[in-house]
């Protein structure tokens, strides 16, 4: 059984960064692909970023390009989302989740870490 825990953001102003990890156990995650979401209050949940366990490719939102950066460390099974530049509308709570294939990590995607909020000040 795949297994994501998540770590990281909380409370910060705008143009601030934070950044959010997930790790993950019970399974051989090479092959896998990490997507991290993310909801805001009234709002359905939206896709942010994605990338492959082995970072040869990663994709993004419009609204966080140049902004957000996955990374990843395959000693620790651990991948990060860097948040730059933060502004008030990217509040919301984040989700990385895993998938075998970029066409199955959507909202749709098996597996989830437990989601942590993030908060942006004006």
């Amino acid at each position: 059984q795949v297994q994501l825990v998540e770590s990281g953001g909380g409370l910060v102003q705008a143009g601030g960064s934070l950044r959010r990890s997930c790790a993950a156990s019970g399974g051989t995650f090479s092959s896998y692909v990490v997507g991290w979401f993310r909801q805001a209050p009234g709002k359905e949940r939206e896709f942010v970023a994605r990338g492959s366990w082995r970072g040869l490719t990663t994709y993004y939102a419009d609204s966080v390009k140049g902004r957000y950066t996955i990374t990843r460390d395959n000693a620790k099974n651990t991948v990060y989302l860097q948040m730059n530049s933060l502004k008030t509308e990217d509040t919301a709570d984040y989700y990385c989740s895993a998938a075998l294939t970029s066409s199955q990590c959507t909202t749709n995607s098996p597996y989830w870490g437990q989601g942590t909020q993030v908060t942006v000040a004006s």
